[in-house]
């Protein structure tokens, strides 16, 4: 339900996490054995727009347990810095990283609030700064997140985001009647048991705090904070079954029926700071 914002957002939202890590490193839905084995965990529409990262620097902002991270790595970048607020999932992707062959200068990682990156990570500049899907939405101030990772862009280089559309949280549970405000500014506060990868899962640390940021609101504050935008994609497709009538593919992603009209599930976005 909506909710003014309460004092322990941050301390909620955290004991979540750390929680389900050795939930999600067990799940089918990270294929964590898969990745060892050398499966990439990027998307394609990723690949593309984010384009040939050989020798460049790259930072991910709320990198969870550090997959699509350390799949950065994997494609050449001079070397990665995953940052994330839980402590246990930043122990499991340095883990994952050692596991994989990286030593610490290819792929560091450091447990810190992602607003306080600018003083928590090792350079004070990369030539990409990456959020991937599902990490928005646990941050109040959208505008600080923005001057805090465009702070982070080299010149010449650029933000790339990959996330959920705010449209979906104001669907209902089957995804065909707008139910909830789009534009509400209070968190919805919640207390599910289970996971995105289990629902099914015992879990203890229930309690969630998350709002929607509009896609006005992200653009508007990306821009604000100094960067270009050279692409908004929006795209039909999700990543797990987020409403009732998704069906995965053999790509991996969910999809509705055909019979029912496209709307967009994810979006993408890349904004870049002039070299000069």
């Amino acid at each position: 339900m909506y909710s003014p914002t309460p004092a322990d957002w941050r301390e909620a939202n955290r004991a979540r996490w750390d929680e389900r890590v050795p939930i999600h490193v067990a799940s089918d839905f990270y294929e964590v054995e898969a990745f060892r084995a050398g499966k990439d965990a990027l998307r394609d529409f990723e690949l593309t727009e984010v384009g040939d990262v050989t020798g460049r620097s790259l930072l991910h902002l709320q990198c969870h347990i550090g997959l699509d991270t350390l799949s950065w790595a994997r494609r050449g970048t001079s070397h990665v810095v995953g940052l994330d607020f839980s402590e246990p999932a930043v122990e499991t992707a340095r883990s994952l990283a050692a596991e994989i062959g990286l030593t610490p200068d290819q792929a560091a990682f450091v447990a810190a609030d992602v607003y306080d990156a600018a003083q928590a990570v090792p350079d004070s500049a990369y030539d990409i700064v990456y959020t991937g899907c599902g990490a928005l939405n646990w941050l109040p101030d959208i505008e600080r997140w923005a001057e805090t990772a465009a702070s982070l862009v080299a010149p010449g280089g650029f933000l790339y985001v990959s996330e959920f559309h705010p449209l979906t949280d104001a669907l209902d549970d089957a995804g065909s009647r707008l139910t909830y405000d789009y534009f509400s500014r209070d968190p919805w506060v919640d207390e599910a048991p289970g996971t995105y990868t289990d629902r099914d899962a015992g879990t203890v640390h229930n309690r969630s705090v998350e709002w929607t940021h509009t896609i006005g609101d992200v653009v508007s504050a990306i821009a604000a904070a100094g960067l270009r935008i050279e692409l908004l994609h929006e795209h039909d497709v999700t990543l797990f079954e987020r409403f009732d009538g998704l069906r995965r593919h053999d790509d991996g992603f969910y999809r509705f029926p055909g019979d029912r009209p496209r709307m967009p599930l994810m979006y993408s976005l890349r904004a870049s700071r002039p070299s000069a």
